[in-house]
């Protein structure tokens, strides 16, 4: 399995476009995706060289097979550097390390800390955990309702 390394400055893949990653995305996140259009968001906040981010794709035989999405968060100090936004295997190839393996990619090209939200019945919970992620904060959240 190969990995592809996409960045602001390398600019989208042509055999691998924003959109053919945020179909990927929303066929393989299962019950802890967003819809396409958020999906298509998180990517071009990536791939915007003022904001920043990056995606790193697994590929087996020109397939995709996994994706990641890290947004830049602009906000050393305080908040950590990067939110890593989506993660998602390919259902037929879960099991096989791919995800440790993009994770281990995506924690070798970023500075400074990555922050993810998970769901506690998530099952990448634990790798997050084997690989040094730790749950300091209780995540609350307001959402002003439309009247």
């Amino acid at each position: 399995m190969k990995h592809i390394l996409i960045t602001p400055q390398s600019g989208e893949h042509a055999q691998y476009t924003s959109g053919a990653i945020a179909t990927f995305l929303e066929q393989h996140l299962d019950q802890f995706g967003d819809v396409r259009q958020d999906i298509l968001k998180a990517i071009q906040y990536a791939l915007n060289p003022s904001r920043g981010g990056l995606l790193i794709l697994g590929i087996d035989n020109e397939t995709l097979v996994g994706a990641v999405v890290i947004n830049h968060t602009g906000m050393e100090g305080y908040i950590p550097s990067n939110i890593l936004v989506y993660i998602a295997v390919h259902r037929e190839y879960r099991g096989k390390g791919i995800g440790k393996m993009l994770m281990i990619d995506a924690i070798k090209n970023t500075s400074g800390g990555i922050a993810l939200h998970v769901e506690p019945d998530n099952p990448a919970k634990g790798l997050y955990e084997k690989l040094g992620f730790t749950n300091k904060y209780l995540e609350m959240r307001y959402q002003p309702s439309n009247h």
